[in-house]
């Protein structure tokens, strides 16, 4: 009996962490159901018109082209497009949500499991993980970053299976493209912590490797390059990504935990996962980092350092482990305090705008503009990407994915009959005419370009201000002249 009540009280504390587990990761995510990013809205375009048969494009009308880096995400998006982007947007958030839930839970009954480390150290980890506002802000952002974080946190927690990691590891690039090299340090690590010799290593390692090698081949044969379109959208700047990884490693609260390399060094799984952070940090430090909101691109690494911290909690003094925690935690608190999560307010404000949008664009053929997510969502008309990320064409222009050297000539000859220009500080004046004297973002030279150009002037008018959120930025609507 004394046995049976022994072996009922264990499976009920096990329980107890995955329940653990599954709340802090679901319940800092509704907090922050409203948050969404307008790149958000350019896969769903692309999902849509995959599901209503007009094949891979951004344009019905238009050509085929690579505008999706994570390549399989508009496919997996599909079965859920038959409807209006919007309510395929809220389908994708909850996708994101479940997917990272399941994570979420499979980490906490892993927590349980791991018995070396002391209780407190276990769910001050979790604490932390629920304090990590991009965490919680990218599992319902709609983006493929969800289901990103969840696999890398499978992968994680399959360490003691080193094939199952390579894989878990290898469909993470797909969707994830920057995440091939720690894919491969990963699956090598936890093989070499696994006592493999190196033909087996360097074997587990290549095959976290061929998803990857297959998006690659896919882009080859489809549109007659290896790298997503966004790579040359959106050169990289090492001096940005290295202030972007910096600031990531901070604001994502767990590599705070995992910051023990004497006790780390002990613990061999975590050592590996650990040094195959460093190499997606580097990675993304590479490739310039990103300029959506809440560090986005080192969020899919941010939960395996928990298990990571955990397990050299085993090795660590329990006063380091301790500072350690609480450090993080304070900086969560501090972080949040500081408004971390007035994200959430987003996705309001640009449903907003989209349904404000779409009776100004009701009559229009072409549209060009810098920001294309929403406009995709609040009309089916052609639209010319300023940005490139969605048009060859313009991607393989001099400049970053704002500053693109489109002049007038370039735009007229796509013969747009609107063009949208973003204020961040509102309407000079308060009046339309004086839409040349808005005083533009420096990031958003394109736009700039475009504003001063008095061809541009001479070929478009403003028609309406489009609000975006209550703080006095919009979007100022030009069209043709008659």
């Amino acid at each position: 009996m004394d046995v049976l009540f022994s072996v009922v009280q264990r499976i009920g504390l096990r329980q107890a962490w995955l329940i653990a587990g599954l709340l802090a990761a679901v319940v800092p995510a509704l907090w922050m159901w409203g948050f969404t990013v307008d790149d958000a809205l350019i896969p769903i375009r692309y999902a849509r018109h995959l599901a209503g048969g007009a094949g891979w494009r951004f344009n019905a009308g238009g050509p085929s082209t690579d505008g999706v880096t994570p390549l399989p995400w508009p496919a997996l998006l599909a079965p859920l497009a038959d409807a209006d982007a919007l309510a395929v947007l809220a389908r994708a958030k909850l996708l994101g949500l479940l997917a990272w839930g399941a994570a979420g839970a499979a980490l906490g009954d892993a927590m349980g499991r791991t018995t070396g480390a002391p209780p407190w150290a276990r769910a001050g980890a979790l604490a932390v993980l629920a304090l990590s506002v991009p965490v919680a802000a990218h599992a319902v952002s709609g983006m493929e970053t969800a289901v990103a974080t969840s696999l890398a946190t499978f992968a994680v927690l399959q360490a003691r299976r080193p094939w199952i990691v390579a894989v878990l590891a290898g469909l993470t690039t797909t969707l994830r493209p920057e995440m091939a090299p720690w894919a491969c340090v990963l699956s090598a690590g936890v093989a070499i912590a696994a006592g493999w010799e190196p033909p087996r290593v360097a074997l587990v390692a290549g095959l976290a490797l061929v998803p990857f090698a297959l998006c690659a081949l896919v882009r080859v044969v489809a549109w007659g390059r290896p790298a997503p379109l966004a790579l040359m959208a959106k050169p990289g700047d090492l001096e940005q990504g290295l202030a972007y990884a910096g600031a990531a490693c901070v604001v994502t609260l767990t590599p705070i935990l995992a910051a023990a390399p004497l006790a780390v060094r002990r613990a061999p799984v975590a050592l590996a996962i650990v040094v195959a952070a460093v190499a997606h940090i580097t990675a993304v430090a590479a490739v310039g980092g990103d300029w959506m909101p809440y560090s986005r691109l080192a969020v899919p690494i941010a939960p395996g350092l928990v298990l990571a911290a955990v397990l050299a909690a085993e090795h660590a003094h329990a006063i380091g482990t301790a500072l350690r925690t609480v450090f993080a935690l304070a900086v969560g608190v501090v972080l949040i305090a500081r408004g971390g999560t007035r994200g959430r307010e987003v996705g309001a404000d640009r449903a907003a705008l989209v349904a404000a949008a779409r009776p100004r664009l009701a009559d229009v053929r072409r549209v060009a503009a810098l920001d294309i997510g929403w406009i995709g969502a609040a009309t089916e008309a052609d639209v010319v990407d300023l940005a490139g990320l969605t048009d060859p064409s313009i991607a393989v222009l001099p400049g970053g994915h704002t500053s693109k050297r489109v002049d007038s000539m370039l735009l007229l000859s796509r013969e747009p009959d609107a063009l949208l220009l973003y204020f961040p500080d509102g309407l000079p004046e308060g009046s339309l005419d004086a839409w040349q004297r808005a005083d533009y973002s420096n990031f958003r030279t394109v736009e700039y370009r475009l504003a001063n150009d008095e061809v541009i002037a001479r070929h478009f008018t403003p028609t309406a201000w489009l609000p975006l959120g209550a703080k006095g930025a919009g979007y100022v609507l030009l069209r043709t002249k008659p």
